[in-house]
Order: C-alpha cells, then structure tokens, then sequence
C-alpha cells in the first residue's frame, strides 16, 4: 500500500532528515502550522508507516570501521529462506537484498578490518545451502544516501 504525501508531510519530512530532534514546536513555526496540526501529522506518518524510526547518525569510519564489502550469494533454492534469516541477524551484515539475477542475495558487510571480513565470509561461506559467494571489497565511497530524496 502506497501512502501518499503532501506537500506538508514532504516539509515535515525533510526537516526531519536534516535533524530529528528538531521540536514539533519549532517545526511548527518553520511551516507556520500549529503544533497539534504537526503533533497529528507525525502520528499518521508514524501509524501508516511512513515513519519508521528515529536515529543517530554515526560515521562508521569515525570510530574504526573502515572496511565494507558487497557480498552476492548463491544458494539451494530450499534453504534460501533459512539463509536469509540466518545472515540478517550477523550485526556486520548491515544491508540484505533479495535480488534478480544469477546470484540470489546481495549483503553489504561492514567491519573494522579485513580479518573480521574474512571471518564474515567463512561463516557466510560455510552456511548449510550456501553453493558460492562473490566479494567485492570497497575501495572507497562516492555518495552514501541514508534518507529518502522527495520532490
């Protein structure tokens, strides 16, 4: 189901992208709305699930994790279920996709060296079901989005 925005929820929104600790009341004066129009927006955005979270923000390279990798996996279509569930609970997997194509999931691991990297791969690689993997280690980041471009 697609909610559908207007052009308050996309200010709201990107307010919120930019800082979400940002203050309804505050948020208020910016769009010269009152505070329980903005108060009752975020709970519909929250309840219809356009919101789904509140976060900070970290620089994973800050504090010591500088190695990412994309890993695609190939495996026995009866136990790609049980795989996936399995990968998305390592805490170095930050990312899992479903995805077309001749491998069947796309990961993207991130670990403070390559000796952890190696250790994900192992356990990733010895995985009951996993036939093969193709690593693609990151040299260095171009963009990095972590919020939604509306127009």
């Amino acid at each position: 189901m697609t909610y559908i925005l207007d052009d308050i929820d996309k200010k709201i929104i990107k307010i919120l992208q930019e800082d979400a600790r940002t203050p309804f009341s505050k948020i208020a004066k910016m769009l010269n709305l009152s505070e329980s129009t903005i108060h009752m927006r975020m709970k519909r955005l929250r309840e219809n699930g356009v919101i789904k979270g509140f976060y900070v923000d970290i620089d994973p390279e800050v504090i010591g994790y500088n190695v990412v990798a994309f890993v695609m996996i190939k495996a026995d279509p009866k136990k790609y279920e049980g795989i996936l569930k399995r990968i998305s609970e390592f805490k170095e997997v930050l990312e899992v996709y479903d995805v077309t194509g001749e491998f069947y999931a796309l990961l993207k691991v991130r670990v403070k060296t390559r000796e952890e990297l190696a250790k994900v791969l192992d356990m990733i690689g010895n995985m009951d079901g996993v036939t093969s993997t193709y690593t693609m280690f990151v040299l260095r980041t171009i963009k990095e989005l972590r919020s939604v471009i509306l127009d």
